[in-house]
C-alpha cells in the first residue's frame, strides 16, 4: 500500500506541476492580450491627434499585437506539452511574450506622449 501511496503522490505532483504550467502560461497571455490592446489605444490616440508619432506607435501596437499571439500559441503549448519540461519551457515562452507586449505596450505609450 506504501508504493501506492507513493506512486499516487508521484502522479498528483505531476499533475500539479503541469496544472500550474498551464496556469501560469494562461495568465501571460491574458497579460499580454491587456498590454497590446493597451498600445493599440495609444496608437488610435496618437493618430486621432495627427500625432506624427503615431506610426511609430501603431508599430509598437502591432509588435505588441505579434508578442501577445505567441503568449497565446505558447500557453496552447503549454497545454499541451508531453512532458513537464516542454510545459515549462512553452510557460517561460509565454511569459517571454507577455513582457515583450509589455515594452511595447509602453513604447507606444510613450511615442503617443
Amino acid at each position: 500500500m506504501t508504493i501506492n501511496k507513493a506512486l499516487l503522490a508521484l502522479a498528483m505532483g505531476f499533475a500539479l506541476a503541469a496544472c500550474s504550467n498551464q496556469q501560469q502560461a494562461d495568465n501571460s497571455a491574458a497579460d499580454a492580450a491587456d498590454a497590446a490592446a493597451a498600445a493599440q489605444t495609444a496608437a488610435d490616440e496618437a493618430a486621432a491627434a495627427g500625432d506624427m508619432t503615431a506610426d511609430v506607435a501603431q508599430d509598437a501596437a502591432d509588435t505588441a499585437a505579434d508578442a501577445a499571439a505567441e503568449a497565446s500559441d505558447q500557453a496552447a503549448d503549454a497545454a499541451n506539452a508531453a512532458t513537464d519540461e516542454a510545459a515549462d519551457a512553452a510557460a517561460d515562452a509565454a511569459d517571454a511574450a507577455a513582457d515583450a507586449a509589455e515594452q511595447s505596450k509602453d513604447a507606444a505609450e510613450e511615442a503617443q506622449q
